[in-house]
């Protein structure tokens, strides 16, 4: 299996101030980096080879530690884009804001993905007990309360059609909103009416892809914690 981690994310203002950096992979954890746990998570779940998509401070943190760097573009569709063409065959992609990222989570999610094209998501109740008073996370579809992880497997067979998609499915992945617009007006007018589900999606994306898509349900809620924003990176640094 090899992997790839997406680190050309950057942040300002208090932020960035209280981190130390502007590159959001780079902010300290208790004397970690959150790219550096990224790494070692994959690493340790199985990844032969790992390529980062990222600019000059991230080739100089982590550049011994990988087999690949990948010059990072402007955008994060672009980003996103060049991280699904970073190897050929399937694929472990994780995003690099995730402070509590560990190798088992990551094994039990690809395992349970079963090479299908996957997205790890955590069940709301679990989340919410793992970190309390950790406000600002999840959405409710169909009655179903999840928190989207940050760590997917791409089977080689999905890479290309997921490419083409790259930029709206990158903008549209933390918006139930946006997610049902991508699916098509039935399902927008399901989501209006408070019908849509996981399922749902599931299917239409299986349609449209012609590959198995999966939500992989349960996962831990340790591959769901994203350091988005000053409030999230607090509560990470405070909280173990």
């Amino acid at each position: 299996m090899r992997a790839v981690i997406t680190a050309g994310g950057r942040i300002e203002g208090a932020y960035a101030r209280a981190a130390g950096t502007n590159v959001k992979a780079l902010a300290p954890i208790r004397g970690r980096t959150m790219l550096s746990l990224a790494i070692e998570a994959a690493r340790s779940a199985g990844a032969s080879e790992i390529a980062i998509v990222g600019g000059e401070e991230v080739r100089a943190a982590c550049g011994h530690d990988v087999e690949r760097i990948i010059p990072e573009r402007e955008s994060g569709a672009e980003n996103l884009a060049l991280a699904l063409e970073a190897w050929p065959g399937d694929l472990l992609y994780l995003t690099s804001d995730l402070p509590y990222i560990h190798a088992e989570g990551v094994k039990d999610f690809v395992h349970r993905a079963a090479g299908a094209l996957s997205i790890a998501l955590a069940q709301g109740a679990t989340f919410a007990r793992r970190f309390p008073g950790a406000g600002g996370f999840g959405i409710t579809i169909g009655g179903e309360r999840v928190v989207n992880g940050g760590v997917f497997f791409v089977p080689a067979a999905a890479v290309s059609r997921v490419t083409t998609l790259a930029a709206r499915l990158f903008e549209g992945r933390k918006s139930r909103w946006r997610m049902a617009r991508l699916a098509g007006p039935d399902l927008l007018l399901r989501f209006a009416i408070g019908t849509l589900t996981i399922a749902s999606l599931e299917q239409r994306a299986t349609r449209i892809l012609g590959i198995e898509a999966r939500a992989v349900r349960g996962c831990a809620p340790e591959l769901a914690y994203d350091c988005d924003d000053l409030t999230a990176y607090r509560y990470a640094c405070e909280h173990p």
